[in-house]
Formats: structure tokens, sequence, C-alpha cells
């Protein structure tokens, strides 16, 4: 169990593998990625830096975000594969490696726990 201050939950990371990638889908929204990790995901993926971003980004203003596809009635990561999971889960971006332990959930346990089967309230 992973435990965080400040947060009423821990998180059992063993969820992951029997759950259908619920942070990966659903709503519309955005999948912030860094200068750093945009090189090392298109390194990862073996492209070059500007046809990744040309093709998997959408810029938002002055920041990216991975672009998402509509598939059954919800959107979901461009590099999401039901069957697979995250196809660059070794270089996800930090947004990917923090959750659920995000400020807004510090207040939002309710929103969280629906979402996601390893969120487990602390005992008091």
């Amino acid at each position: 169990m992973i435990e965080k201050e400040g947060f009423d939950f821990v998180f059992d990371p063993n969820a992951c593998e029997t759950c259908e990638g619920n942070c990966c889908t659903g709503e519309s929204g955005y999948i912030w990625v860094q200068s750093n990790e945009i090189n090392e995901i298109s390194n990862f993926l073996k492209i070059d830096t500007e046809s990744f971003m040309k093709n998997c980004l959408k810029k938002v203003k002055y920041r990216y975000s991975i672009k998402e596809i509509f598939v059954n009635g919800s959107y979901q990561c461009l590099f999401f594969d039901k069957d697979k999971g995250c196809e660059i889960y070794p270089v996800r971006p930090k947004q990917c490696r923090t959750y659920p332990f995000w400020d807004h959930f510090k207040e939002n346990t309710k929103e969280v726990k629906k979402e996601c089967p390893g969120i487990f309230l602390k005992k008091s």
C-alpha cells in the first residue's frame, strides 16, 4: 500500500492489474507533458520529437497534452490499449506517475474512490 501525507486514503498499485484503465479513460481532459517528458516519450517510441509532437500532442495555450481518442462512447489516452494497458508506461508523464495523489483528491476522496479500485480509506 502506498500512503502519502495529507491524503485520507491509501493506494494499492496491484489493483491496476485488474482495472480496465479507469484513470486513462472517461471524460475528456488533459494529460500534460513537460518538455523533458516529450523527449523521453519520443525516444521510447523511436520517433523524432517533431513527429511525436505533431501526431501525438495537442497544444493548449503554452502547454502540451497527449491527444485523446474517442472509443466506445468515452475518451481515452492515445497510448492506452484496453488489452495491453499503457503503451508508454516506463516513460509515462508525471501526471500519470503521481495518480491518485493529486491535490484535487485531498478534498474529493469520494470522486477518486469511485474511479479507482485501488483506493482504500485510512482507518481512523
